[in-house]
């Protein structure tokens, strides 16, 4: 599981340092993708890579929007490891599509990591604790 806010920065060639609690569960590798909905990118796991591949490929949807998705999600990911220093290289398409800058932020979100723009990513924040601060009856809902 991956949690915590930890900022960054990219190299020229498109490297990044991956905070060390979350490399050991990316030592079999890792895909990275488009976030969906969101400027973001998001990195898995292979294994859970797997199964999102999973259920992806049993919703046997032949055409329209299942096809489309699959494309659009699949046709963005990259497969990549965790280098000996602890680096990870994100490729520039994906860079441009997230419109990554020098400063990134890596943010778990339980079963990904989201690679935000710096500033994407404090205005994304803002907008949320505004809005939760406002409505405490979110966390109520959990079962804790």
């Amino acid at each position: 599981m991956f949690s915590g806010t930890y900022y960054r920065t990219i190299d020229n060639k498109g490297r990044v340092f991956v905070p060390s609690i979350f490399r050991e569960d990316l030592v079999k590798g890792l895909m990275i993708s488009k976030g969906y909905g969101l400027k973001c990118l998001c990195l898995f796991s292979i294994e859970k890579w797997e199964k999102i591949d999973e259920k992806i490929i049993e919703n046997k949807v032949a055409e329209g929007d299942m096809q489309r998705f699959k494309r659009w999600f699949f046709g963005s990911a990259v497969k990549e490891t965790v280098d000996q220093q602890g680096r990870i290289r994100i490729p520039q398409n994906l860079i441009e599509y997230a419109g990554l800058e020098k400063d990134i932020v890596m943010v778990g979100v339980s079963n990904r990591v989201e690679i935000w723009n710096k500033e994407n990513w404090q205005e994304y924040d803002g907008v949320a604790e505004s809005e939760y601060k406002k409505n405490p009856e979110v966390f109520e809902k959990l079962v804790l």
